[in-house]
């Protein structure tokens, strides 16, 4: 049992099924009233009384549209448990590939058109070979050479020199990926074999864009 001390003069035996919220909530939230009910086969009319009680004691926090959560936590720890349950699979935007054979000057019409920062290159087989940024191609167009003439595979960073993700990865892993590197956007892989080797197939892209719509959605969640 835990004793609950209310405004400093009297102490409240909690139940033993408030014992087994405050338990779930330190565990797994933030969660909805009806999360709880479910881990505990119990309605949410049931369990409303006890959600009150321990919510007006300071015991739980509440958030209206994200659910209930341990008032021991801070509010960047909230958002980061919050985040850290948003994957990439269910933001990541279809790559722009090109091939490595593709001239500078293609790649560049490709960026504006594609209206993105980082091309992905593949080679002959569709794997993951290179990434060619913005600062790659104004590097390379400033130089006396025809754009034309000049494959993205001379400009490119390549592999295995390069930052990926992938779609299992959490909101929070490729948002400290995108500062520490100090890059602008990820491409989504799946590992692959070919020929008894490791290679990676480009599924998606996710940006700094993709990471502020991810965590402006913590905002509109589910209702408790």
């Amino acid at each position: 049992m835990t004793y609950l001390e209310v405004g400093m003069v009297i102490n409240i035996e909690l139940t033993k099924r408030q014992d087994l919220i405050l338990e779930i909530v330190r565990n797994e939230g933030p969660i909805t009233g009806e999360q709880i009910a479910d881990k505990l086969n119990l309605t949410r009319a049931t369990l409303r009384p006890d959600l009150a009680i321990l919510t007006m004691a300071g015991y739980l926090d509440a958030r209206p549209r994200v659910g209930y959560f341990y008032s021991g936590k801070s509010a960047p720890q909230l958002l980061g448990d919050l985040a850290r349950k948003k994957f990439v699979k269910d933001y990541k935007a279809l790559p722009v590939v090109i091939k490595e054979s593709t001239s500078v000057y293609e790649a560049v019409c490709t960026l504006f058109l594609e209206d993105v920062g980082t091309l992905y290159v593949v080679n002959d087989k569709g794997y993951l070979a290179g990434v060619v940024s913005r600062k790659d191609l104004l590097r390379a167009m400033l130089g006396k050479q025809k754009l034309e003439e000049i494959p993205v595979n001379i400009i490119m960073t390549r592999m295995p020199n390069i930052i990926t993700c992938y779609p299992e990865d959490s909101i929070v892993e490729v948002a400290k990926k995108l500062i520490n590197y100090q890059i602008d956007s990820l491409p989504v892989v799946k590992e692959e074999q070919d020929g008894g080797r490791a290679v990676l197939e480009v599924v998606g892209r996710v940006t700094k864009t993709t990471v502020t719509k991810a965590y402006l959605e913590l905002a509109s969640d589910q209702s408790i």
